[in-house]
């Protein structure tokens, strides 16, 4: 896997990210102006697809993800847009990319189980 450097939503400190779940600090980096942002992202995609995320308020790595459900035809794969957990069932909306222009927000609920 080749390493990428990612802005922690957590921290805000740079991460060089070398694997799934792992992760390096690097020390003394807050901002990197190399780092693709939602707009870089935004600009090159299909507005209306654009226009669901941007109105969900969803993080860059839902930006990502999406980019890339479209950049590899992915179609079919979806996004958690939001959830909400209420006496142990949560609630939340998706939205399912069908294809190039074809986009589907539908709504889930499931009970969570804790044990």
């Amino acid at each position: 896997m080749m390493p990428k450097f990612s802005q922690c939503n957590n921290c805000g400190v740079i991460h060089k990210v070398v694997d799934i779940s792992k992760s390096e600090i690097m020390m003394g980096k807050e901002a990197m102006g190399s780092l693709v942002t939602i707009d870089d992202i935004k600009a090159g995609m299909n507005p209306r697809l654009a226009a669901i995320l941007e109105g969900n308020d969803v993080d860059l790595p839902s930006w990502e993800y999406a980019q890339f459900i479209c950049n590899h035809q992915q179609w079919g794969s979806f996004i958690v847009l939001r959830t909400d957990e209420d006496s142990g069932l949560r609630q939340g909306k998706y939205l399912r990319i069908l294809g190039e222009n074809m986009f589907n927000v539908e709504s889930f609920t499931r009970e969570e189980i804790v044990k």
